[in-house]
């Protein structure tokens, strides 16, 4: 469902929402804006609880100095590593929790945006000492900076060529890969294994602290974006920043997706703003750390197209080629400064041999695969193939229809581009779940009704349930899947409504205020 306008009463409050007396009726429970302290403190124990169950059950070190020997290394094993896991998610309850109520407050207008980004700040600072949460690849990006920093091509080998702690954590998966990265993160992966040393925690922790940067420029650009796009500061800040998406993925993980969101909104404002060149050159610097930055680049001409006179043809001619001149000064200065070269492209292809059913074209090859088993012994791989080239068609097709129904430039362009992004994530041969961020990014500085945010609750809450604290994926283990959809249900629902399970009611109980 794409983000629309909120319907509001004859008061001019979104409907649905009641107030008396500037305090929100939450079953009981008062919500007091613009701070809401309880609930702010209550995410924040949520994240106190997964950085304390993230030493157990996180992305653990193989030769991990602090869990190796002594009385926490129990909580690596056994009773212990399941007491571990168990805080984890006890602490995504309450953070998830945190957020929902936080949200009502925001769709009730007594959440400003002040209150949001101190729930965020408050959530994301137990994640900064954290190991890697529901994921291992900040190990792959500390191998790839650690090949580029041996004078070793990242794009030819995979980290398993060099010995010691950074490339033995790298996932098995991972462990012969090249890198699928722009050369300007290999060049932030470099920069961060020459600060930190082959130190591996403390590894982590700058690259975490780096693509901070990212989120920084995020929550810099929204108040522009909002203006431009006509949605609303707190309800976009709620979305991005204090999303578990962000708190637990992007930032848990953590993932170099920030740092290329946060450069994509801000050059996406510098074109909205008039200043072309430098946002073409901000955009370009995204798709030097991932290539799906590159996906707005062509809407983002549109844009510049739009500011100038002249014919239609002579103002996008004006505008594509000082963009085309701009992008390569860029990225041939990323890729100079690196040190590397074009090696990126065919690595794009590396994350294809995940298979999972997150993406819609290898989960439709996959039931390909099990109905034609029903009748022969038949291999995977041709009918994941099969459903991977048709998603790939079907991707183009909408880059292509989205991009010229975007050439009137504007608001139109970015929420086109918006829908690309999200095109891209969930056609790609491989589909992770932060992957979902990508589209959101754009889209929350949009007007969204309340019903929608409801369904980005849910997807946000199942989306970080498809993989283990441990970075393995759990989509195939179907009782844990169902308890996933369940929560996800449950916390879309509560977005709306408070207490939707009818607990009040069958325990006799009224609510306060009013």
């Amino acid at each position: 469902m794409s983000p629309t306008a909120p319907a509001t009463s004859a008061s001019g409050r979104p409907a649905g929402v009641g107030r008396a007396t500037g305090v929100l009726d939450l079953g009981g429970r008062l919500l007091r804006g613009p701070l809401p302290l309880r609930t702010i403190a209550l995410g924040a124990v949520g994240s106190a609880l997964l950085l304390i169950g993230s030493i157990g059950a996180g992305g653990t070190l193989v030769h991990d100095p602090v869990l190796g020997s002594g009385p926490l290394s129990a909580l690596r094993y056994g009773h212990g590593r399941d007491l571990a896991v168990t805080v984890v998610y006890t602490g995504f309850a309450l953070l998830v929790w945190a957020w929902v109520r936080l949200g009502r407050g925001v769709l009730a207008h007594l959440v400003d945006a002040r209150g949001v980004l101190l729930a965020t700040g408050a959530w994301l600072l137990p994640m900064l000492p954290a190991p890697p949460l529901f994921t291992r690849d900040v190990y792959s990006y500390l191998g790839q900076g650690l090949l580029a920093l041996h004078g070793l091509d990242p794009y030819a080998v995979g980290p398993s060529v060099l010995a010691g702690p950074i490339p033995e954590n790298v996932h098995p998966t991972w462990q012969t890969t090249p890198a699928p990265y722009g050369p300007l993160f290999i060049g932030v992966a470099k920069g961060v294994i020459l600060l930190a040393g082959h130190d591996v925690i403390a590894s982590v922790i700058v690259m975490r602290l780096v693509l901070l940067a990212g989120l920084a420029m995020v929550v810099l650009a929204l108040p522009g974006l909002v203006a431009h796009l006509g949605g609303r500061l707190p309800v976009a800040l709620w979305l991005v920043a204090a999303s578990p998406m962000t708190v637990v993925h992007l930032v848990g993980g953590p993932h170099n997706d920030l740092l290329m969101i946060g450069l994509l909104l801000l050059g996406t404002l510098l074109v909205l703003e008039g200043r072309h060149g430098w946002g073409i050159g901000l955009a370009s610097a995204a798709m030097a750390i991932k290539a799906t930055g590159g996906l707005v680049l062509p809407f983002l001409v549109w844009v510049w197209a739009a500011h100038l006179a002249g014919s239609p043809r002579q103002r996008f001619v004006r505008a594509v080629v000082p963009a085309l001149g701009i992008f390569a000064a860029v990225f041939g200065s990323c890729m100079a400064l690196a040190k590397v070269g074009f090696g990126w492209l065919p690595a794009l292809s590396a994350p294809g041999m995940i298979v999972n059913y997150l993406s819609a074209p290898t989960g439709f090859g996959q039931v390909l695969h099990t109905l034609v088993s029903l009748f022969a012994d038949v291999d995977t791989w041709p009918f994941v193939d099969f459903g991977r080239a048709v998603g790939s068609l079907a991707l183009a097709a909408v880059i292509g229809w989205q991009w010229w129904q975007a050439r009137a430039g504007g608001v139109t362009a970015i929420r086109r581009a918006a829908v690309v992004l999200v095109a891209a994530a969930l056609l790609s041969p491989t589909v992770l779940p932060w992957y979902l961020t990508w589209g959101l990014a754009l889209a929350c500085a949009l007007p969204w009704t309340p019903r929608a945010l409801s369904y980005v609750v849910g997807a946000s809450i199942a989306l970080v349930l498809a993989y283990y604290p441990d970075g393995e994926q759990a989509m195939y283990h179907w009782p844990f899947v169902a308890v996933g959809i369940a929560a996800a249900v449950l916390g879309s629902a509560s977005l709306l409504r408070y207490d939707p399970l009818g607990f009040n009611d069958f325990l006799g109980r009224r609510p306060r205020g009013g």
